[in-house]
């Protein structure tokens, strides 16, 4: 017993040892289904968090003022069915709204945004057409052999 105290003694002599404390849980920002006021995030949390564990976890890790927190326990659906006709339940989950503080708000980030219908010119899209078209070009068949192709040699 000895020996694993000195291997995994918690004060070390000389400079501090640095260390990542890690939470025990993840939250999961998502994008909901129904129009939420400005100010209200939703999070997909695990089952076993409560509304102070998401009000710590959002102020202490990434200094979010909460005004207030709601949860609700989303049943899994268990309408699907296996290869072997038996039903299948999806797992449950909490869903977590997150009120911001007072004058906060939250916008959910448009990460694949609308492009332009008229690629520019020299762009990586003009040219992908250049290339389809040759390639189009260079692979009509011959209408003086009637059909066959150039592989069959007549």
């Amino acid at each position: 017993m000895a020996t694993k105290r000195l291997l995994f003694s918690v004060y070390q002599l000389g400079n501090p040892q640095l260390r990542i404390f890690r939470p025990n849980w993840f939250l999961t920002l998502v994008r909901p289904g129904k129009e939420q006021p400005p100010d209200t995030v939703q999070f997909r949390i695990p089952m076993e968090m409560t509304r102070c564990d998401v009000r710590n976890y959002l102020q202490k890790i990434y200094n979010v003022p909460v005004g207030a927190i709601r949860t609700r326990i989303q049943f899994g659906s268990n309408k699907k069915r296996n290869h072997l006709n038996q039903k299948v339940k999806q797992p449950d989950f909490k869903v977590a709204y997150v009120q911001l503080g007072q004058g906060q708000t939250f916008t959910f980030p448009d990460i694949f945004p609308e492009k332009d219908s008229a690629p520019a010119e020299g762009s990586m899209e003009e040219i992908q057409e250049k290339y389809l078209d040759d390639e189009k070009q260079r692979q009509k068949l011959d209408p003086r052999r009637g059909g066959v192709t150039e592989w069959f040699g007549l």
